[in-house]
């Protein structure tokens, strides 16, 4: 068996190398034409779609997921027009292959430019959500990347519908199905072999929980994009509007509990415990949140129950908060640096210096000022879509879209200029 998985996972290999040849000098407009035609499938083909997913969630339910990750995998036709509106989107992004990012020219004559390149094969590991097959599959597409995609074994059934109907697309555009392919197995030993197959895999992405990400970051021979834990803090500060603070709070987290911008953890000023806590608060348990709070917390909201230290530490994915008092900004910023996945943290005041502090001093891919982090979302800025919020340092950090998904080459041109 692991015989077979390691040959099935060579000729994917194989045959992504081969697309890729003819992948990197495609044409705007035949990538353009592909994706087109996919968003016209995937709102085509919507009952189909459907039933594939019917199957994920029905497996999901015997074996007793949660509700909030069954929320993850569940697609409606909502969720199918907005994946389909998401490769509109891609569609119309400029490509970001063959883009001058600069020139200069040096004394001697020699003239020195960086253009954007494909990164080449991806790879991409991911949990769940059934969306993000298409989401992946178009940005690596526009952007020159072949993409070799492993889906949950609990999306096994929506992804492979979705891929079919993009490999249609890709085929009706006149470009090689194998831009995209699915590895078309469940087994963990998959996982494994593409985690070595520097040969031919350039860049791995996973999107999923703590376990996978672990997992690829520990064993990948493979240079690894890496998307942690949200665990996004919201600071309410002093200075912060009482109103705007009970409406961001609520819907930082309870807009969509499953998202990895959720808001995991509150943090409210000693200074606003009087005037903020208690509306902030009365809105999140109207909404059916459940408080863990501190001693100070807990004082002034009798339905709170206590956190623990694990709590400051957990990304719920559920309609659950951690709510800790802070000693102002330097408090929150002391919080969010002991505790935080650096991913997403967001600051409520109408102080704009508190506001800059904040911003420059809190070390996390996405930083935001009376905003909700469930902005923290490729599409929200304007990127079209994502294939994951990058917690790495190097070489993309927050969203990455399409410009993410490139790389450079230096092209030096002369006049048979020799060096002395």
């Amino acid at each position: 068996m692991a015989e077979d998985i390691a040959a099935l996972v060579a000729d994917l290999g194989q045959r992504a190398r081969a697309a890729a040849a003819a992948l990197r000098t495609a044409s705007t407009d035949a990538k353009n034409a592909a994706l087109a035609d996919a968003a016209r499938l995937i709102r085509g083909e919507e009952v189909a779609i459907l039933a594939a997913n019917a199957k994920d969630i029905a497996a999901a339910q015997a074996a007793g997921m949660t509700a909030a990750l069954q929320d993850r995998l569940l697609l409606t036709p909502a969720r199918i027009e907005a994946m389909a509106r998401g490769l509109d989107d891609i569609r119309a992004l400029p490509d970001p292959v063959g883009a001058e990012i600069e020139r200069w020219t040096r004394p001697n004559g020699l003239v020195i430019s960086r253009v954007r390149v494909p990164i080449g094969i991806i790879g991409v590991i991911y949990e769940a959500r059934p969306n993000v097959t298409a989401d992946a599959g178009a940005l690596c597409l526009k952007s020159g990347n072949v993409v070799v995609l492993r889906g949950g074994s609990d999306s096994f059934h929506s992804s492979r519908a979705i891929v079919a109907l993009l490999r249609r697309a890709l085929a009706g555009a006149g470009l090689p199905e194998d831009c995209i392919q699915l590895v078309p197995t469940t087994d963990r030993a998959a996982v494994g072999e593409m985690l070595k197959a520097v040969e031919w895999l350039d860049l791995v992405v996973p999107r999923g929980g703590r376990s996978l990400i672990d997992r690829v970051t520990e064993e990948s021979r493979v240079p690894v994009l890496r998307h942690y834990d949200g665990i996004c803090h919201v600071y309410v500060d002093r200075d912060a509007d009482v109103a705007m603070a009970t409406e961001l709070v609520a819907n930082a987290k309870m807009r969509r509990v499953s998202v990895c911008g959720a808001a995991e953890t509150l943090l409210i000023d000693r200074a606003a415990l009087d005037s903020h806590l208690a509306p902030v608060l009365a809105k999140l348990h109207e909404l059916g949140c459940e408080v863990r709070g501190d001693a100070e917390v807990r004082q002034r909201d009798p339905k709170a129950v206590a956190a623990t230290e694990k709590d400051w530490r957990t990304e719920y994915l559920a309609p659950v908060i951690a709510v800790a008092t802070v000693d102002g900004v330097d408090g929150a910023i002391a919080h969010i640096a002991r505790y935080g996945s650096q991913h997403t943290e967001s600051i409520v005041t109408n102080n704009e210096a508190t506001a800059q502090r904040f911003i420059g001093e809190v070390d996390s891919a996405i930083v935001m000022h009376n905003a909700s982090t469930q902005f923290a979302d490729g599409g929200e800025f304007g990127l079209g879509a994502e294939i994951g919020i990058s917690t790495n340092r190097m070489h993309a950090r927050g969203p990455v879209g399409l410009v993410e998904l490139t790389t450079y080459k230096n092209i030096v041109r002369g006049q048979g200029t020799l060096r002395p």
